[in-house]
């Protein structure tokens, strides 16, 4: 029998130095010295910060130390207040979570039927069937998904939304100054659009300089490259007004500066505010790495997070949402609701948007911890959407995680999409209406098509499911 206990850590923290730091809750392992960051929190000298994180414990002979480290050497006195440890077995953990679809992604219906003077209908047949979801779940594509149908049947039969992998990064779409070239992301949106799907943008800017067009790297002067990134802006979003729900406007600015040292503090506040008079209906995001994949990366700990969106809200940005990408080694679940639960403070959505679990695993590896992480970015309600970063190039190869072989054959991590995407909806409901002329029933979010049949009288109808604590209440009233 594997022992196995989950654990939520929470408290307060501050320090007795100058300016800030952030302090790290780590777990030590008296068995193998071995350490893990479980937590981290930005603290300040003069008022208390949250520090939220969590682990899995798995031996119950294992002998562990906790411990608050800060992560710089001018904190002479870590000052630790209302720290707790909150134990959940794996059975809890998932109920919780179960718990919470059902209240954040179903909701209750009340289907009642009467007869044309007002009586109730007993006994009359009723019958519901979802025609699209309410929640975003999609996947990266790339060029290989154009004039092949077996990948765009694949593709539409699962997921209500897309994000291009590479064709919109502007290294793509503008590979000399001055020479444009929109056709595969013109194909590839055009392919979307017409799978009833939803498109992000993604990027309108990436901050490191690897993947910032050599033509770009190579402009002498800041007058020089304000006129160019002027020029993306105008092109992209005039080409694409209204076309895709959100845009990263600024991808992984929490590790690398390329734009903001050469242009200046303000220059991601351009940015944004350029970006939303050029498409003032898509939702602007950021987007960044290591938030909920590592606590060591301090970099885009989830406070730093919160640090730089503050500065730019400081700026007069108005923002809309928070991009998390989620490389996953091996997640650390429990830090990962932990900085959902953080981020969610803010009330902007969320969204895990490349999801992949590495290649350094096995493909049973790979599954088990993908179906963990997408079991918790659902079941939390400031996550708005999921997006897995599994396009598959010519030689059916992807980035880390494939769900399918070259001919369209699940692997394992394929497997689990399916059975989630299966559970995750109400195919179809069917029943009778009670003794009060009612039927309920509890579905999924989205769209739906209802039906019901008494004797010689029917009635059909559609219907839309979105989030809400009340019962949808529907009334039929047959005719003769």
């Amino acid at each position: 029998h594997l022992f196995t206990m989950i654990f939520n850590l929470l408290g307060w923290v501050k320090f007795n130095g100058p300016g800030t730091i952030h302090v790290k809750a780590k777990i030590l392992s008296l068995d193998n010295a071995g350490s893990q960051c479980l937590g981290t929190a930005l603290v300040r000298n003069d008022c208390w910060s949250f520090l939220k994180g969590g682990f899995t414990l798995n031996s119950p002979s294992q002998t562990s130390v906790l411990y608050f480290q800060a992560a710089t050497a001018n904190a002479s006195m870590v000052s630790i207040r209302s720290a707790s440890l909150q134990p959940f077995s794996p059975e809890q953990w998932s109920q919780h979570r179960e718990d919470r679809i059902q209240l954040i992604r179903k909701r209750f219906v009340n289907v009642h039927v009467s007869d044309i003077s007002g009586g109730r209908v007993v006994g009359a047949k009723v019958a519901v069937r979802q025609m699209s979801r309410d929640f975003p779940f999609g996947s990266a594509i790339s060029k290989t998904i154009l004039g092949n149908k077996p990948y765009q049947d694949w593709f539409r039969k699962r997921f209500n939304a897309a994000v291009f992998e590479n064709e919109l990064k502007w290294y793509a779409t503008e590979p000399a100054p001055g020479k444009e070239d929109y056709a595969l992301a013109d194909q590839l949106l055009q392919f979307v659009q017409s799978s009833d799907a939803v498109a992000r943008g993604h990027n309108i800017f990436w901050e490191d300089p690897k993947y910032t067009p050599w033509w770009v790297k190579n402009l002498t002067s800041a007058d020089q490259l304000r006129a160019a990134v002027a020029g993306r802006i105008e092109s992209l979003l005039s080409r694409y007004k209204g076309d895709f729900v959100h845009w990263d406007v600024s991808n992984e600015m929490l590790h690398f500066d390329f734009y903001e040292s050469r242009l200046g503090r303000n220059a991601t506040t351009d940015f944004f505010r350029t970006a939303k008079r050029a498409d003032p209906l898509a939702t602007l995001f950021l987007n960044d790495f290591n938030v909920v994949e590592v606590c060591d990366d301090l970099s885009s700990s989830a406070d730093s997070y919160v640090s730089r969106l503050r500065q730019l809200a400081d700026a007069g940005v108005t923002f809309e949402g928070i991009g998390l990408e989620a490389h996953f080694g091996k997640p650390n679940i429990p830090y990962v609701r932990a900085v959902l639960d953080k981020l969610g403070t803010l009330r902007l959505p969320i969204w895990l948007t490349e999801v992949d679990i590495s290649n350094a695993l096995d493909p049973k590896t790979q599954a088990a911890y993908l179906e963990e992480v997408l079991r918790e970015g659902f079941a939390h309600p400031s996550v708005d959407g999921i997006m897995l970063w599994t396009a598959m190039d010519a030689s059916a190869a992807c980035y880390q995680m494939c769900l399918t072989d070259g001919n369209f054959t699940n692997l394992p991590a394929g497997d689990v999409v399916d059975r989630l995407l299966g559970e995750w909806q109400t195919r179809e409901v069917l029943g009778a209406t009670n003794d009060r002329g009612s039927f309920n029933f509890s579905a999924f979010l989205g769209e739906y098509k209802l039906s019901v049949t008494y004797l010689n009288s029917s009635a059909e109808g559609t219907f839309s499911l979105a989030r809400s604590d009340d019962t949808k209440h529907i009334t039929i009233r047959l005719q003769p």
